[in-house]
């Protein structure tokens, strides 16, 4: 069993949800199951539950086994104080938040069909190629081709609009309208948007004139992101921190306000620091880079292009602040992959 099956279980109301109770046998009522976060903090925001005959409001963390919650730390962790229901598999001890007060448990076991533990079962079986491969033949050939062309056209439409309505934002500038979609591709799923809104709180024509100076890239990137907004000790951070509010000075821009960066769930290699680092350099090593990918002849020759390193301080750090053994950060062919 693993959480993200009762993630989805809870998500989606795949139990029996009438006559629910917790472990101190109160009747529960679910009115919303929460909106389902995949950042940190508590996994539903802005749940409603009644319990017993009180409508509660706040969010629901749910785990494997209620001894979860210590092992994770939460009754030490604020962000989990608004806790109104604890959902599990398996009760095995009384929970309490930061403030002492004790958390209702909801067992989803006791709710859940066998018919939908076998399917989770069968899905999670190893399989040749996707897990449910062997459904496929269920479904008409005719349906199932007409269907991925349809998938195949409706993303196609999507991408071009969006780039279309880029080209209209930018005057037409190509250069302009890749680094955008660099910048957001670079972030991933988890912070693509936030580097998407770093690339366009920066003039592009700044970026132009700033491209032969890679530590002021950095620094754009870095401050626009908010990761410059507290001290540290470190001579690099203070650089940059230096060099941000010079340049904001220089070319009369507003300090940018971006949804908040996210490092939860990231292996090391995809911080958003390596990213924007990697970035940086990238438009430091080539000027007109568009130019250039349109002249290529072979993919090959796009992916030398695009294979850059962080910069020499991302080599021995992930973070601010924080050594760790030197390791070069270069683009790595499978995330060229994702870009391409």
């Amino acid at each position: 069993m693993k959480e993200d099956f009762l993630h989805y279980i809870w998500r989606f109301k795949k139990f029996e949800t009438l006559n629910l109770r917790t472990t101190r046998n109160e009747q529960v009522t679910i009115i919303k199951v929460g909106d389902y976060l995949e950042l940190s903090g508590p996994d539903f925001f802005n749940a409603q539950i009644k319990i017993g005959k009180q409508k509660w409001a706040g969010n629901v963390e749910i785990h494997l086994k209620s001894s979860d919650w210590y092992l994770h730390n939460h009754e030490k962790d604020s962000a989990y104080e608004n806790v109104i229901l604890h959902v599990v598999w398996e009760h095995d001890a009384e929970i309490f938040d930061k403030s002492n007060t004790e958390i209702p448990v909801l067992v989803l076991k006791d709710y859940v069909s066998l018919e939908i533990i076998s399917a989770y079962h069968s899905l999670i079986t190893p399989k040749s190629w996707i897990f449910c491969e062997k459904n496929i033949k269920e479904v008409d050939g005719f349906v199932f081709q007409n269907w991925q062309e349809r998938l195949f056209f409706d993303r196609l439409e999507r991408k071009s609009k969006f780039i279309y309505d880029l080209l209209k934002e930018t005057n037409q500038d190509w250069e302009a309208v890749l680094f955008l979609l660099l910048a957001k591709n670079f972030g991933l799923n988890t912070n693509g948007n936030s580097f998407f809104q770093i690339a366009k709180s920066i003039p592009f024509s700044v970026i132009r004139k700033e491209s032969f100076e890679v530590e002021n890239l950095e620094a754009l990137f870095f401050g626009s992101s908010g990761l410059l907004d507290h001290d540290k000790e470190d001579v690099y951070f203070t650089d940059l921190k230096i060099r941000y509010y010079y340049l904001l000075n220089k070319y009369q821009l507003e300090k940018s306000h971006v949804d908040q960066i996210q490092f939860f769930k990231h292996r090391p290699d995809n911080f958003p620091t390596i990213r924007l680092s990697q970035l940086a350099n990238l438009y430091g090593k080539h000027q007109n880079l568009f130019s250039k990918i349109i002249t290529l002849k072979s993919a090959e020759k796009v992916y030398n292009i695009l294979t850059v390193s962080s910069g020499l301080y991302w080599q021995n750090h992930y973070q601010f602040d924080k050594e760790s053994p030197k390791k070069p950060k270069i683009l790595s062919k499978s995330f060229l992959d994702l870009l391409l």
